[in-house]
């Protein structure tokens, strides 16, 4: 019996184990990482802490097995979190310095904490509210995942929301899969706003 429910204060340890462990492209990611809390730190636990009403997590008999997290306002939450969220973590994680490719998996994601990237218009323009959804193994595939992007989807055309964007990782075929059977649109950006790592998908509301 899955229980669909807002996130709590309590879930939020998980949501960040969940992050770790589908962290590279939907894989473990665990071994890459030194820091297990660096993924959720940036992917899902700024979002159940500055708006856990936008918020959901599935729950088996086990726990918390799985979360979509986002906002309605991309350009608002990235200002929040630039006067609420990053700057703790910056005085926690040292910017990394010298040659990029050297950087190890906690070292990059330490430079997007103090270097987050701004969406751009391109994306926020049409498509304002964005999300990050994952499952742990135990329960994929079970349409867990498409009851919990249902219900934050009606929340978001409920309060009016025109559009939502999402980026998935270039390795991760199964989740550019779901977004593509779930009314997502591949997205193609200017050449200048093109990422090498990340699919983007939008979904008028």
């Amino acid at each position: 019996m899955i229980n669909l429910r807002t996130v709590q204060p309590g879930d939020i340890d998980q949501l960040y184990v969940i992050s770790l462990v589908t962290g590279d492209a939907g894989k473990d990611a665990t071994e890459l990482h030194r820091d297990g809390r660096m993924i959720g730190h940036i992917y899902s636990a700024p979002y159940a802490t500055l708006h856990p009403e936008m918020a959901l997590v599935a729950e088996d008999g086990d726990g918390v097995c799985g979360y979509i997290v986002g906002v309605f306002d991309t350009v608002a939450f990235e200002q929040r979190l630039e006067r609420e969220w990053w700057p703790a973590l910056r005085k926690r994680y040292a910017e990394p310095s010298g040659d990029p490719s050297a950087w190890d998996a906690d070292q990059r994601r330490s430079f997007m904490i103090h270097n987050p990237k701004r969406t751009p218009a391109a994306l926020f323009d049409p498509f304002p509210a964005h999300i990050h959804m994952n499952l742990l193994p135990r329960t994929q595939g079970q349409g867990i995942g498409s009851t919990l992007l249902d219900r934050w989807l009606s929340n978001a055309r409920a309060h009016g929301v025109k559009g939502v964007h999402l980026g998935a990782s270039v390795g991760n075929h199964n989740g550019i899969r779901f977004w593509a059977s779930r009314g997502f649109s591949r997205l193609e950006l200017p050449p200048e706003l093109a990422s090498e790592t990340t699919v983007w998908f939008g979904q008028s509301l």
